[in-house]
Parts: structure tokens; sequence; C-alpha cells
């Protein structure tokens, strides 16, 4: 059997280099940033008090905190997941009501980073034995993991409400 011997060219190698560089810098520019977030993050209790939620990341307290600005003009949690849209579309006749999915209206990337956060709570629920964990394993035997995702982010924006609105930190109610 004939051994084949492959090689690349100097461009190729030249332009694998330039890539490699730049994906090195851009490394570096999402850890400064990342930085600057956690200083940010540091100085402000709002952000403090949204990053006690379970599902709720840097990424998700900062953008909250910067899109929300004053949570007073927000009545209910139901109206900040509302405007977040993450409540079910409702389609009323007759006086009876009928719940269809998610609105998806309102700000797409804060809806989706709670949407993720709530992925990573529902992947780890049967980890914890908390009343809200035995929530979302109930709701995701129901209705299934995308669905309890939802709810779970649902649940966070009405949550990050209740703590911006009191002052308070989230506090873990045992089963």
């Amino acid at each position: 059997m004939e051994k084949v011997s492959y090689q690349l060219s100097v461009i190729f190698r030249e332009q694998l280099s330039d890539l490699y560089d730049e994906m090195v810098h851009l490394d570096d520019r999402i850890d400064q940033l990342e930085l600057s977030l956690k200083m940010i993050c540091q100085q402000n209790e709002d952000c403090k008090r949204l990053l006690t939620i379970p599902g709720v990341g840097l990424m998700t307290a900062t953008a909250l905190i910067a899109a929300i600005g004053d949570i007073s003009v927000f009545k209910s949690g139901r109206e900040l997941a509302a405007w977040l849209g993450l409540v079910p579309k409702q389609r009323s006749t007759g006086g009876k009501p009928t719940l269809l999915g998610i609105s998806k209206r309102g700000d797409s990337y804060i809806r989706t980073l709670l949407i993720h956060g709530g992925r990573a709570v529902v992947r780890c629920a049967h980890k914890h034995e908390d009343k809200r964990s035995q929530w979302v394993g109930e709701v995701e035997q129901r209705r299934g993991r995308n669905i309890t995702a939802v709810a779970v982010a649902n649940k966070n924006a009405r949550t990050a409400w209740a703590l911006l609105t009191k002052k308070e930190e989230y506090q873990v109610k045992a089963a």
C-alpha cells in the first residue's frame, strides 16, 4: 500500500494562522467584556438581587436592569412577563378564553436569555428537592422540556419583578 502525504500550502497555513490570531483576540475581548459586566453587577444592588434567582446569570441580570430601567412602570410580574413576550396569547369569544402559544412580543434578546436560563434550571431540577424543582419536574412530565423552560423563564421574570419591587433577595423554599 502506497503512503500518501498531505501538505498544506504556505498561503493556506498563513490564512489559518491569521484566523487563529483573530480567535485569540476575540476570546480576550470576550473576557474583557465579561469582567466589565461583573464590575457593573457588583456595583448595582438590583443586579445582585437578580443573580440570586436560579437560571439568571450575569448577562440576563444586566440586560434586565438595562432594559427595565424603572420597575415601578410595571404593575405586576405578569405585566413584566407580558412585556418580555413570555405569556400565552389569549383569544376570547363569548366569554370563553382560549390560551395559545407564547406571544413572543417584546425584547427577543432578554426573552432568549431567560429561556436559556430556564433550560439550565430544567436540566438540573432533578438534582434538587426544593418546591420549585419539584414544580419544574411535574411540569416537565406533563408538558415537555421546551414548554417547561418557557414556564421557568416566565416564573423568573415574575420573580425578578417581585425582588426588584420589594428590594429582597430570592429565597429557596424547602419541600
